[in-house]
Parts: C-alpha cells; sequence; structure tokens
C-alpha cells in the first residue's frame, strides 16, 4: 500500500532513579567522541531483498547507502560533500535509486535518480520548486510525487512511467492540481482514490476524497469543535480508507471509512497518540506506532492469523522505529535505539524468526555505561496543570555537590522532546550539567487539550511552566540553584530570548540556536511552500497583518531588549527560510549595545538545523567553551 507522506518516529525512554547511589567518578569525553556516533535513518529493501538502501552520516554529511543483508557489507552510493542527500527508494523492479536533497539547508528539495551507473538525473526542472516523494503505485508502473512548480503555495500531485527498464527522460503527468490547498495523502491499489487533508488550524482538519474516475470530491469528515484527521491507508480492494483522528477524543484512534455506504468505524485506540498505521504489500501485517509518554511502542498484527500480536524475540533494549515490511512479507527491517544509544539498523526474517544487526553506530571510545538515560518525571505548574519533562543527571556526582543545570526546550512550538539519543545533550551532561527536558504545556503528545493550551498564550503560559520547572530542579539535592541557563532550538530558541528578556532574573545564561525574536517579521516571511499551514498558524500564534501585531511585538524579545541582563550564545544559519539570519543578527547587537555579553556562532553553509558534521562539533565546542565561562564557573 502506498503512502504519500513520510512519517518520523521518535525514540526511547528508561526509568532512572533520580535518588540513586552515589556514584564512581566516569570518563569525560570530548566532543568529537560524542559526535563520533554514524548517524543514519531512513531504509528500503532492493527489489530482490538482498540490500537495504538508507542513508549515514560517516561522511561528515549524509549520503546515500546500500547494505547487503547477508554479507553486511556497506556501499556509498552518493558522495556529496556539501549538501546532504537522503534516499528514499530503490525503483520497484531495478536498481535505480530515488534519493532527495536540497541546497545548504534552503529547503528546496530536489528529486534525483542514481542509476547503476552512477549518473544522477534531477527530476525537478524548476530551480525554485520544491518537491517530495510520494510513493509508488501498487502495479509498480508509476513513481508518485508532488511539487509546488505550478504554484508555489500549493503542491500538486504527478505520477512518472518508471517501469520498462532505465531511462534518462522522466516526463510526468499531472494526477491532482491543487488549488484549494488540500494535500494528498494516500492512494488506493487501483490508482482511483485519493484521500486528501485540509488543515484548517494546528487543532482542525478536514479529509476528502478525490474519486478520480468521475471527479467528484467529497467531504468525509463534516464535525463540531476541533479535530484532526490524517488518512493512512486503504484496505487492499480500495473499498475501506482507513485514517487517524482525535474525533470525540484526547488522543488519535484509528478508524475506517466504508467508501460505498460511508459507516464509519473505531478501529484501534490507545491511552496515548497512535502517530501511524500501515498495511504491508499483501495484508498480511498491520504496523501501528504509539506515542507512549515520549517513547515509541510499536505494535505488528498477523492479520492472517486473526490480529495477532507478533513478538520478536533477541532485541537489545532500545525502542523499536523505523519499521518497513518488505514487498514479500518475509522481511522486516527496523531500528533499535535509546537515549543511551544511537540507532541501529536491523532485519527480521519472519519465517526463520532470525534478528540480525547490520550496523554498529557508537563510537567503540565511549564507553555506553558512562552515558546517562533519561528519566520521564513531572511536576505541576503554576495553576496545576501537569508538565511532563525528561531528566538527565550527570553519573559521578560525589555526596554533597552540587551540579549547574539546563532547561532544555524543543522546537515547534508544537514539538516535543524525546528519548532518543542526542549527542549534544550526552556531551553536555557528560562534563557536569544536568538537564530537564521540558515538555511544556502546547508540546505535542499529551492529548489535544494539553496541545491547545497554548494557543495565543505563547511568551506567556509555555513560559511560565518554564520558570516552575526551576522549582522542579531546585527540589533535587544535587542541583545549584543558582546556576541554572536555558537552552532551546527554533522555537525553543524563542523561548529563551523570552526568558532572558521577559523573566530576566530566572536563569542565568541562556544557549539559543536559530530562535525566532521577531514574531511579526517571522510570520510574514513564511515560506511560500507553508501556505496551507499559514492561516493555522496565524490562528495559533497571531496574524501579523491585524491588530494581533500589538502583542506579536509584546512578545518579540527583538523589541524589548533592553530587558536582558544575562549573557547567551545564538547560533545561527545562514540560509535558514523559516528562521531569517537577519532575526540572530539584530538581537545580538542591540543587546551588545546595552553591555551584554554575548557569542554569536554563523554557519554560512546551514539551514534550519545543522545537518554537517563539522558544523556540529563546532556548535557544541562553543556551547561548552560559552557553558563553562559563565554557567559553571571554570
Amino acid at each position: 500500500m502506498k503512502r504519500l507522506i513520510l512519517i518520523t518516529t521518535g525514540l526511547l525512554f528508561i526509568f532512572q532513579s533520580c535518588n540513586a547511589p552515589k556514584e564512581a567518578a566516569i570518563k569525560q569525553y570530548t566532543v568529537n567522541q560524542f559526535m563520533d556516533i554514524v548517524q543514519i535513518n531512513g531504509g528500503a529493501f532492493s527489489p530482490d531483498e538482498t540490500k537495504i538502501v538508507y542513508n549515514s552520516k560517516a561522511t561528515g554529511i549524509f549520503n546515500a547507502y546500500e547494505i547487503d543483508i547477508k554479507t553486511g557489507v556497506e556501499k556509498q552510493l552518493t558522495t556529496s560533500t556539501d549538501n546532504a542527500v537522503f534516499s528514499q527508494s530503490y525503483f520497484p523492479t531495478d536498481n535505480r535509486v530515488l534519493y532527495t536533497s536540497d541546497k545548504g539547508g534552503n529547503e528546496i528539495n530536489h528529486l534525483f535518480v542514481l542509476s547503476p551507473d552512477g549518473s544522477v538525473q534531477d527530476l525537478i526542472q524548476d530551480s525554485t520548486a520544491k518537491a517530495q516523494f510520494a510513493g509508488w503505485s501498487y502495479n509498480k508502473k508509476l513513481m508518485y510525487y508532488s511539487s509546488n512548480s505550478r504554484d508555489k503555495k500549493f503542491f500538486d500531485l504527478y505520477n512518472v512511467q518508471v517501469s520498462g527498464g532505465e531511462t534518462k527522460v522522466y516526463p510526468s503527468t499531472l494526477v491532482y492540481k491543487n488549488e484549494k490547498g488540500l494535500n494528498p495523502d494516500v492512494m488506493s491499489n487501483d490508482d482511483r482514490y485519493i484521500a486528501l487533508s485540509e488543515t484548517i488550524t494546528t487543532n482542525n482538519s478536514n479529509m476528502y476524497l478525490l474519486d478520480t474516475q468521475s471527479g467528484k470530491l467529497n467531504l468525509l469528515t463534516q464535525h463540531d469543535g476541533n479535530a484532526q484527521y490524517n488518512a493512512q491507508y486503504f484496505s487492499l480492494d480500495g473499498k475501506t480508507l482507513f485514517y487517524l483522528t482525535d474525533e470525540g477524543s484526547e488522543f488519535m484512534y484509528l478508524a475506517s471509512y466504508n467508501i460505498e455506504t460511508g459507516e464509519k468505524k473505531k478501529v484501534e485506540e490507545a491511552p496515548w497518540d497512535i502517530m501511524y498505521a500501515y498495511l504491508s504489500r499483501n495484508g498480511k501485517y498491520r504496523v501501528v506506532a504509539i506515542n507512549n509518554d515520549a517513547r515509541t511502542e510499536i505494535k505488528i498484527y498477523n492479520e492472517q492469523d486473526g490480529g495477532k500480536l507478533v513478538s520478536v524475540e533477541g532485541l537489545p533494549e532500545g525502542d523499536i522505529t523505523g519499521v518497513t515490511i518488505s514487498d514479500s512479507e518475509k522481511l522486516m527491517s527496523f531500528y533499535v535505539s535509546s537515549s543511551k544509544s544511537p540507532s541501529n539498523l536491523f532485519v527480521y526474517n519472519f519465517e526463520t524468526k532470525e534478528v540480525k544487526q547490520l550496523t554498529n553506530t557508537m563510537t567503540k571510545e565511549i564507553n555506553p555505561d558512562d552515558l546517562v538515560a533519561g528519566e520521564v518525571v513531572r511536576f505541576k505548574s503554576f495553576d496545576g496543570l501537569e508538565i511532563p519533562c525528561l531528566l538527565y543527571k550527570p553519573k559521578g556526582i560525589k555526596e554533597g555537590q552540587k551540579v549547574p543545570a539546563l532547561l532544555w526546550i524543543h522546537g515547534g512550538p508544537g514539538g516535543q522532546t524525546r528519548l532518543n539519543y542526542s549527542a549534544a545533550l550526552q556531551h553536555l551532561v557528560n562534563h557536569g550539567y544536568a538537564v530537564l527536558a521540558v515538555n511544556n504545556r502546547g508540546s505535542s503528545g499529551y492529548g489535544k487539550t494539553f496541545f491547545a493550551a497554548d494557543d495565543r498564550k505563547h511568551g506567556n503560559e509555555d513560559l511560565r511552566d518554564c520558570v516552575e520547572s526551576k522549582k522542579l530542579l531546585a527540589s533535587l539535592p544535587y542541583i545549584d540553584a543558582d546556576r541554572i541557563g536555558i537552552y532551546g532550538g527554533s522555537y525553543g530558541g524563542y523561548m529563551v530570548m523570552a526568558a532572558l528578556t521577559f523573566a530576566p532574573e530566572e536563569f542565568k545564561v541562556g544557549v539559543n540556536l536559530f530562535g525566532v525574536t521577531n514574531w511579526i517579521r517571522t510570520l510574514r516571511s513564511i515560506p511560500s511552500w507553508w501556505e496551507t499551514q499559514r492561516k493555522a498558524l496565524y490562528m495559533e500564534l497571531g496574524d501579523p497583518n491585524s491588530i494581533d501585531s500589538v502583542a506579536l511585538y509584546a512578545k518579540s524579545p527583538l523589541f524589548h531588549t533592553d530587558k536582558i541582563t544575562k549573557p547567551f550564545i545564538v547560533l545561527q544559519g545562514s540560509n535558514d527560510p523559516r528562521v531569517l539570519q537577519v532575526e540572530s543578527d539584530e538581537i545580538v547587537a542591540n543587546a551588545r549595545k546595552n553591555g551584554v555579553k554575548v557569542e554569536y556562532v554563523i554557519f554560512p553553509d546551514e539551514g534550519h538545523g545543522f545537518v554537517k558534521k563539522e558544523n556540529n562539533i563546532k556548535a557544541s565546542e562553543e556551547v561548552l567553551k560559552f557553558l563553562d565561562a559563565n554557567l559553571k564557573g571554570n
């Protein structure tokens, strides 16, 4: 069954008591050693199911690799040294590889075909257009992709003939012309039906069904109040659409829609959000992922055995993520990871029950026992709302010793910090900093009421959650309450600057990674390809072209830099299309005029987030140097 949208998953959570006994001193590692792990992601089987194509940062930047399942031998397929490459899939019947790449983090992704002879062809002729892979047809003759070439605001759906062997010509056909901001999600196996989604607000959406034969478009989700809908897959016969929704519930659950009768049924629910669900090619297995308290819980059902749960024995401790089932339904690839261990690629044979680890991404220079597992903790905020957090306690703390601490704030604003492996975080904890990752109100994963709790209240209630989290830290006997800083990226970077501006005495220092400082400019400069989300963001954050601009001005740190007194560091990519470099330039200049100590690090070859290993090393080195001088007091 073809998926038209890629879904990312989160990682592991492990309990570790904050009241653990006294621990022995541990070895301290450099950031180079922490960054020496090999980041990998993605995964698709070759047509003969002997290889898997995936993405690896072994060279310092992501490139496409393939690995032989039997021998474990890796082969580098692309050799980019400047722009990250992310493989999407082999072609259905041959060894051509489809990958995507942009230029320097500008997010103008194109689709490229890599032939076995090493030649590469860009499928997108318009240099200003953005494109993304949307899946293969069930008969393996067509490739689908979406692109905003016709209208930069909307993504149309195209298909390309791929059968008949290798070719150097890939003419495309327009399948769906998107003129109303309805985005294609999934398609039926016979290519007749397309399920589409419409974003209304960040808490509300609609789902439509397009019959490509008749051209009829039906709204499937007439509802009162806020509800989200996300199409997942069609039944093999194309008669039933399966989708996720939180209609009438706090959490997303799996439901079905009978196309002929219009009947809707609840299929599966959990006390958490179901993140995604899909059916293997011949319908034997149904895979369901659940966002279980900052970790991913995977369930695999054997639909041909009465829906019996499949149990995979012999796995190391950690989360299973990135599950892909081969077309023959004999093999399954997946990742296992934890907050102490980066992702590793595995293969499971359903027939022999054999589990095989294909990669080993952790550097041999680091003893995993020296790393820290995150612990889920909660506290009551100023109004009694319970706020979930992830706590990382440094090892080797001596009796009576008090260590500095950092709040770690995620992006979004509706993101979620999960228990995955973070080299930057482990580096800081290894160097003596406790870290409390706060999933403040407005974070995803804790129900739709919690998710909407910060709407139109950004920089106020969510900031107060962060300030209140200091009480949790102060209650821990090993935390120095006078040495607490705040660290965040993107929206988390905004929270850093909001804290230093609007609660200037609460935190001793700030670490701002490409954070918003001027909401009016940021919301007015939203990239054109975000058009379907733009109005939703305006509903949640405020419309900068209306009276809302008054409130946006009031909550923008840039206009109140006279209140900042504590030192901070800013890290920014020059090619960032979401938070423009001018945001960081101006707040650094204004704060320096007021005599505030500011460090500023610019990466001319990065966008929104840093993808190059050498840049991530420099970023972590500069952050640690700043914290040691201004928070730890070394």
